[in-house]
Formats: structure tokens, sequence, C-alpha cells
């Protein structure tokens, strides 16, 4: 036999925007559907809230496994009247089989909710059966969230900075700070493999508040030294950008630094810009209203409308690292390059390169007209005291 578990994706968003009882129908819905797409002989039940376990008895092999959980999710192709409204639901599935992934119902629940994670990480709207591999992931997700606890009270992140150069005048114009996780056993962890982990918990909001505070300090060490006020940049998650209090939070770290907002942006994904837009235009608004800079990062990659792109309050585009790589190679590239500097610019908004790895990505980003570049070719990333040479260095060549 095996064990389907079974939750609604994004769910929740149905129960805070339509009601629990437009929640509820929904729910009742969803199980008509699940009993119709299984066989005679299988069992459906709701476990609790959004959640629902399919029994598939008899089965000769993962085929019929594969069958039944298309079956269920094909059914989930039309959509659902609910309130005179038609929605479109998806669910995520995650499949234990008896008795080799376990022997006791315990264990088939705990591995099929598992695999029914894996399937939501690999983009909801889908199946997967649980494995051994599965386990020693969710056991190292685990670890690394217990060490990522530790790494805030125990001061093991630090913080990289790479600057921004006007590619008219040559000059520093601005540097972005970049976390880093110095692990006691494990070394230096890049923030590639603990920011997505981070942003599914609440230690991105802990964590950003740090690397906020944390360059907001830094930075006025060096002003406090006479360096040039350049622009000071700071990524921004979705999930803070949710924060009901985020405003006073991030207007407290100012104060307490002593940071003047002119000289801080906040970068946002576009996607994460694009996710609640009309809530988001407001927020951003906000931050305006501060004095604080905004910018859209890895720009190209999302899904921005152009009716949207110009009623947020932005500064500055980032042509995202994907385009800039290719942009001599790649003519679509290249293209793609130059329309968005040449968007931007309509908008009169500034325009960052990122990724600049080589001296012909950086001659023909001048050319087609980019007004500030960064990456390797420019500068690697620096701890703060070797970006405060770099910038005095650059300042007494200018």
């Amino acid at each position: 036999m095996a064990l389907l578990f079974l939750d609604l994706d994004r769910f929740k968003i149905i129960n805070d925007t339509l009601g629990h009882q437009a929640g509820d129908q929904l729910l009742i819905e969803v199980a008509g559907r699940l009993k119709k797409a299984v066989r005679a002989t299988d069992i459906v039940c709701r476990l609790a809230g959004d959640e629902f376990t399919v029994v598939l008895t008899q089965i000769h092999g993962t085929g019929e496994i594969d069958r039944v959980a298309r079956k269920i999710l094909d059914s989930f192709q039309a959509p659902f009247t609910l309130q005179d409204r038609e929605l479109f639901v998806t669910a995520s599935i995650g499949a234990a089989v008896y008795p080799q992934d376990s022997e006791d119902i315990h264990g088939l629940l705990k591995n099929a909710d598992t695999a029914m994670y894996y399937a939501k990480n690999m983009g909801k709207n889908t199946y997967a059966v649980f494995t051994e591999s599965m386990n020693r992931q969710a056991h190292d997700e685990l670890e690394l969230e217990t060490d990522l606890r530790h790494a805030l009270i125990s001061d093991e992140f630090l913080l990289y900075y790479q600057p921004q150069i006007d590619l008219t005048s040559g000059q520093i114009v601005g540097i972005e700070a970049l976390i880093r996780w110095r692990h006691p056993k494990l070394g230096f962890i890049s923030p590639d493999r603990f920011i997505p982990y981070a942003e599914q918990t609440d230690l991105i909001v802990l964590i950003g508040d740090w690397v906020l505070r944390e360059a907001c300090r830094q930075y006025m060490v060096w002003m406090r030294r006479g360096l040039p006020p350049v622009k000071l940049s700071v990524n921004y998650s979705g999930v803070q950008l949710r924060q009901s209090n985020q405003l006073s939070r991030l207007s407290s770290i100012l104060v307490d630094s002593g940071m003047n907002p002119g000289n801080l942006c906040l970068e946002l994904t576009e996607s994460v810009a694009m996710e609640n837009a009309e809530n988001n235009i407001k927020t951003l608004h906000e931050f305006k209203k501060m004095g604080i800079s905004i910018s859209i990062d890895d720009f190209g990659t999302g899904y921005s409308s152009l009716s949207y792109l110009k009623r947020f309050p932005i500064d500055t585009l980032k042509i995202d690292r994907s385009f800039v790589r290719d942009i001599i190679e790649n003519s679509d590239d290249s293209a793609i390059a130059s329309t968005i500097i040449a968007i931007a610019h309509q908008l009169r908004l500034k325009v960052v390169a990122e990724g600049v790895e080589r001296k012909e990505q950086l001659t023909l980003l001048k050319v087609k007209g980019c007004d500030i570049a960064q990456g390797y070719y420019l500068s690697v990333p620096k701890c703060a005291e070797d970006i405060e040479q770099f910038i005095l260095e650059k300042t007494q060549q200018s």
C-alpha cells in the first residue's frame, strides 16, 4: 500500500481574502474531486486544515502511485467556483510506500509529509515519492535552522562590500552590503545556500535587521573617518516587506545608527516587488517619504508589467547578471540589456549592471549608455577594512 499526503497551495490566501466560509466550501469541493480521482479500493481522509491523505491499497508498483497522483493533480485543472467567482487552486502531494519506507503509520505519515514539502519546494502543483535522500535533506535543513539561530547569537555573520562604479566618471558612487556566514565548523557558507532557507522562516527578518543595522553602523564609521558619502545598498526580502511593523523597525535602525536615509538604498528583486504589487507600491512610497532610495534587483528575470513599473517609486534598475554574462557572445542578451537601459532612461531611472567580469562587457555597457556597474572585473567584494582602503585609493586617484 501507499500513503499520499496532499496539501493545498496558498490556501491561507483564500481564507484571508474571501473568509473562512469560502475556505470551508473549497475544502468540501476538494474532497469531492479527490473521491472521484481515486480508485474504488482507495480511502480519502481529511487530516486537518487543508491537509488530506489518500490510502492507496493493493498497489503493485510506483506506476500506480504515479497514475493516481497525476489524476488527482489533473482534477484540479478545472476552476473552483466560490462566491460566484472562479478560482484556480493547486496542490502538492507526497507519497510514502509500505513497507519499504516505513512499517508503521507514524513513519509513513512523516515520510509522505517530507515528500510533500519536497514537492512544494520544486514549485508546487506537483508530487514526489519519498526517498531516503529527502530524509537527509530534511535533517540537514533542521540542522541549518539550528545553526542559523546560533549564528545570530554567536556573531558568526559578517558583511562584505562591493563597490559600484560610475561608468562616465570612473568614481565610486555606491557600495552594496553582502552577507557572509563564517560557520565555526564548515567555514564560509555561501548566502545562496542559507538565505533561501531563512526566507522560509522568521529568520530572514532577524538576519535582515542585523544586515541593515551592521551596514548602517559601519557606514557611519566610514563617515567619521572622512570617506565620501556614497550610496549604501542593502538587500531587502519579501518577508521583511510584508512585516506590519517594518517602517518602525527601519526608522529605529536609522535613528540608532545616525544614518542619513538619503544615503541608503534598499534593493528588492523584481519578483518580490511584483508579488503583491498594490500593497508594495504603498509601502515603497512610505520608504520614499523617509528619503530612502529604491532599487529593483535582478531586473529582466521576473514578470514586471510596465504599467506597474511606472507606478513604483524606484530610482534604479539593476540588469541581472545572467544578461551581462553573455552580453558579448549572445545577441539576445545584448538586445535585452539595451532595452532595459532604454526603458529605465525613459522613466528617468539609473541603470546598474551587475556581474561585470570582463573588460569587453564593461566597454559594451558604456556604449549602450549604462550608468553604473559592479562586478569582479571592477572589484571583488571586500571586508570593511579593505573596501575603506579601496575607496580612499580611488578618491585620491580622481
